[in-house]
């Protein structure tokens, strides 16, 4: 009986996962493009393309975009290295000790139900109207996510893991060294991930306090002259650094727990 001819698979052109995240902004982009080219969103309320690429362009030529961004960043590396600490150190003392989460779990929870943008007037009531206020904000908003997380990855460790890892000989400090603390990097990442979306949130609103710098305040001292090419150079600004920010942290994560085989996808 003859054999049937065998098809050969077909060559398929792998293309970099770092060019398809890219797919979706451009698609975002090209949209923008075609409503303003054919006039149904006005220039007048939002600016097209190119005169934002041209606002982009001259506030690059002056450094005044690098003036504010530099600033903003300063603000939130400051937040978040202060906030990821607190949260993190929260979440050990709640997540491994139950008198600790008898006193820390309960005020948290209550305290995360606060709006951020409630606590504005308060915190230039305590703080003044300087550079404090604008850091605390941001230290508060990324407090909740990283404490959230961190604790119920502690809490979510397989608890037979934990069983057998004190049957072979592991005291207390061992288990929480190499068994539980490994078992939560998941989970402290996902809230590292939220915390950075969350501190540029925040930054947007800390940068409206009597500020004189920052793109938040570029963006809403643009607000008053209707410079809607100016807002959006500032959004868009926005945007890449939070998507800049979470690429950086995937990349990170990737590494650091490359012992961890995992579901990405079919």
């Amino acid at each position: 009986m003859a054999r049937l001819p065998q098809r050969r698979p077909r060559a398929t052109m792998a293309v970099p996962r770092g060019v398809r995240r890219l797919i979706g902004p451009i698609l975002l982009l090209v949209l923008w493009i075609v409503l303003s080219a054919t006039g149904v969103v006005s220039s007048k309320s939002l600016a097209p393309p190119r005169k934002v690429g041209a606002a982009f362009t001259d506030l690059v030529r002056t450094g005044e975009l690098q003036h504010h961004l530099w600033v903003s960043l300063q603000r939130v590396a400051i937040g978040l290295a202060v906030g990821v600490a607190v949260g993190v150190a929260l979440a050990l003392v709640a997540g491994l000790f139950r008198w600790g989460e008898d006193l820390v779990d309960g005020p948290m929870q209550v305290l995360r139900g606060l709006p951020v943008l409630a606590l504005v007037p308060l915190m230039i009531l305590w703080l003044g109207i300087g550079e404090a206020p604008k850091v605390t904000l941001i230290v508060i908003g990324v407090v909740f996510p990283v404490y959230l997380n961190t604790f119920a990855g502690i809490r979510n460790v397989d608890g037979r893991l934990v069983e057998s890892s004190t049957t072979f000989g592991l005291d207390r400090r061992g288990l929480i060294r190499h068994v539980i603390l490994p078992g939560a990097l998941p989970s402290f990442f996902t809230g590292l991930r939220f915390a950075f979306a969350v501190s540029w949130l925040v930054l947007v609103v800390a940068e409206q306090v009597n500020a004189t710098s920052g793109i938040g305040y570029l963006v809403i001292n643009a607000r008053e002259f209707l410079r809607t090419d100016i807002m959006l150079a500032g959004l868009l600004v926005y945007g890449a650094l939070g998507f800049t920010s979470d690429a950086l942290i995937r990349l990170f994560e990737r590494s650091a727990l490359s012992w961890r085989p995992n579901f990405s996808g079919t």
